[in-house]
């Protein structure tokens, strides 16, 4: 369970649901400046709490309403879960990097995902991740040990036929390499090629046969040719603008037509299998925002980038089938189309449909992917998988276009000095140093203006 603060701000999202709007005076953040501190005066991470600087109160009525749609919430629930789920987050990072080897995996549950369960390999670290208001869980294997098995399994597959057992991922809930097989012949071949311990993998039989999403504002249709796809990102490169997508949709130099089907732009590169990431740069006549296509058309807006845990919500918007909602089921995840494997990418239980390929995924306010493929649809239900939006923005040198972060420092208002640098992609556990004290990243992001290390306890612990 969390600590306190959480069933009071379940309480005060109730509360404050009648009179629209979220307050979040009542985390930690925003009561740790004691008017009797000796300390000189607030700084900006003693004043804010992680959900306020995961910008959670930010967050469109169009994603609280569609959370409340297919994960069965009130409104005063979906509020309270994206608060709960920020400063999961942000416990989560810390206990990871105070753990360091030990560390096995974090996962929220409940409704409201009020309760953080982190597990460990030693039994020494349950009264620590005990102090922290997490349910400790005592595990045979670390985090770094699955993330190495899986790594063996992805090597393998480059050589060995996966397209019957076409799904493989570190489930931290289970402590297991969880392969999903069509023949459990094919998994068993899979995990001898690689050479992987068998007490790490648990087989799984499954019907399912991912395939790319290809029948042919974030959401909203381009084509190519005779294809469909969906935009994922609006994004900058410099003064070029354009989006981030799907790679499977096209290949460099595949020129797109929008919604309208105006001349829009063209493919500038494009990774297909392996990963599945591309983007589109545009002509003059379209302009990048900050917001995806939500429930009725209305606009969500993208505060960032921080990717969110596992149980976590998570909204998808596609120009086939629209406004969907469900949970992360499980990151770092490996899944063979007919066209080969693709690695990395996030298992979740959003539906998607032919169309959507390329479409948003976004927790609150924060970009999570863009939509990869999956099974099943969204009349019976379906289990779909996203490229992570910072490992694309990472690669291809994007900066993701937001509503949020802050302005550039004003005359007289010199920037500290240090290694952080707005527009870089961070992964948990990496350092910076900022106005001369040294941070560790908590959850992985892309920095922006405003989301300075000081002033946002959600991604960034000092040293």
């Amino acid at each position: 369970m969390l600590p306190t603060h959480h069933r009071r701000v379940a309480a005060a999202c109730a509360a404050v649901t009648a009179a629209g709007a979220l307050v979040l005076a009542g985390l930690p953040g925003a009561a740790s400046a004691s008017p009797s501190s000796s300390a000189s005066p607030a700084s900006p991470s003693s004043r804010l709490s992680p959900a306020e600087s995961a910008a959670v109160g930010k967050t469109s009525p169009g994603v609280l309403k569609a959370m409340q749609r297919d994960l069965g919430l009130t409104s005063a629930q979906a509020e309270a879960r994206l608060v709960n789920e920020a400063e999961a987050g942000a416990v989560a990072g810390a206990l990871r990097n105070a753990l360091g080897r030990d560390f096995a995996g974090a996962w929220v549950h409940g409704a409201t995902s009020a309760k953080l369960t982190v597990a460990t390999t030693d039994a020494a670290d349950v009264s620590r991740i005990e102090a922290r208001g997490a349910r400790a869980e005592v595990v045979g294997h670390s985090v770094a040990q699955l993330d190495a098995a899986k790594a063996r399994l992805d090597r393998a597959a480059k050589k060995t036929a996966t397209r019957d057992a076409p799904v493989w991922y570190v489930d931290v809930r289970s402590n297991a390499v969880v392969v999903r097989a069509v023949k459990t012949s094919a998994a068993k071949s899979l995990v001898e090629a690689a050479g992987v311990d068998a007490s790490l993998v648990r087989v799984e039989r499954t019907t399912e046969r991912p395939r790319p999403l290809y029948d042919l504002v974030g959401g909203e249709a381009y084509y190519m040719g005779g294809g469909r796809c969906s935009i994922g990102f609006p994004v900058t490169k410099g003064t070029q603008q354009g989006f981030a997508t799907a790679g499977h949709c096209g290949r460099a130099g595949t020129a797109t037509t929008g919604y309208n089907q105006v001349a829009q732009g063209s493919f500038q590169a494009s990774v297909f299998p392996g990963n599945d990431m591309a983007w589109v740069a545009t002509n003059t006549q379209w302009t990048a925002t900050p917001y995806v296509k939500g429930q009725g058309g209305q606009r969500v807006g993208v505060g960032g980038s921080t990717q969110s845990p596992v149980g976590a919500s998570i909204c998808r918007s596609g120009s086939t089938t629209g406004w969907h909602c469900g949970t992360v089921s499980q990151h770092n995840t490996s899944v063979t189309y007919p066209e080969g494997t693709i690695s990395g990418v996030t298992r979740t239980t959003v539906c998607a449909e032919p169309g959507d390929s390329g479409g948003s995924y976004i927790s609150g306010s924060q970009a999570q992917g863009v939509t990869s493929g999956g099974s099943g649809n969204c009349s019976s239900g379906g289990t779909t998988y996203h490229q992570p939006i910072n490992p694309l923005l990472q690669r291809f040198g994007l900066t993701l276009k937001t509503t949020g972060g802050g302005e550039d420092p004003g005359p007289g208002e010199p920037e500290p000095g240090g290694t952080w640098a707005a527009g870089k992609v961070y992964a948990a556990g990496d350092t910076v140093t900022y106005g001369g004290a040294t941070y560790r990243c908590l959850q992985g992001h892309q920095a922006q203006q405003g989301w300075e290390p000081p002033s946002t306890p959600a991604l960034w612990q000092q040293a």
